[in-house]
């Protein structure tokens, strides 16, 4: 499986107050906020793929984002995205196949025509999957959320090679690893809703990705997660 080795120094949140990198001067970069999950998609794979010394972090501060970032680096003023040869990409999704096929270092996405065509499956199934649930954290959605936690338990018995969506550890599991971290402690504390109960298949491909150092290194305590969306979702809580 694909690790990320090195253990790095993580750089404070450039705010309103922060002056801009050196942008454009060659050096590529990976703008993120420590709390989104859709850029902690971007920043596992960098990890995974041994990338940080090659994809410098630069976390920004959704409450408070310095005005440069809309105006000079990123028009949409959303993370993630991606500064690469004079360029800005964005959308997680895009760029974790970008990184993946434009950089060094382990692939990420199979050759086997079977689970590529399983994992654009998945991978288009994401969205679908987080509004789903987000039903239940909002509100009594919970024959939603069952029905897309339903969808992953079932996801995960498609290939017995391995424990994750396509048996080995590739991008699929990476796009869902942040929300599942997310939804499942916040579900279970204040909706009482368990998530993993009856699904063994899910519970032990989060289990064994909780051992990916790529990830681990991403990781929020759970108790900061579900204080994040309690505030979030307040209004219907």
């Amino acid at each position: 499986m694909a690790t990320g080795s090195v253990r790095e120094v993580l750089p404070p949140a450039l705010d309103s107050t922060s002056e801009p990198p050196p942008l454009f001067d060659g050096t590529t970069r990976l703008y993120i906020s420590y709390t989104c999950p859709y850029a902690q998609r971007v920043w596992i794979t960098r990890n995974c793929k041994g990338l940080q010394e090659k994809i410098k972090l630069v976390p920004i501060d959704l409450q408070n984002r310095p005005a440069w970032y809309k105006e000079k680096v990123y028009p949409a003023n959303k993370v993630p995205s991606l500064e690469h040869n004079n360029e800005v990409k964005g959308e997680s999704l895009d760029l974790i196949k970008y990184i993946d096929s434009n950089f060094e270092g382990p692939s990420l996405f199979p050759d086997d025509p079977a689970k590529r065509e399983f994992a654009e499956e998945l991978l288009a199934y994401t969205d679908s999957f987080s509004k789903a649930v987000m039903t239940l954290l909002k509100g009594d959605g919970v024959d939603e959320a069952g029905a897309a936690f339903d969808y992953i338990e079932m996801a995960l018995s498609k290939f017995e090679d391995g424990p994750f969506f396509l048996g080995q550890f590739s991008l699929v599991d990476i796009a869902y690893a942040p929300f599942v971290e997310r939804f499942v402690p916040f579900l279970r504390e204040v909706k009482k809703y368990d998530a993993m109960a009856g699904r063994p298949k899910l519970e032990a491909w989060f289990e064994e990705l909780s051992k990916n150092e790529g990830f681990q290194q991403t990781r929020r305590e759970p108790k900061e997660l579900v204080e994040a969306y309690k505030k979030r979702f307040a209004a219907h809580l």
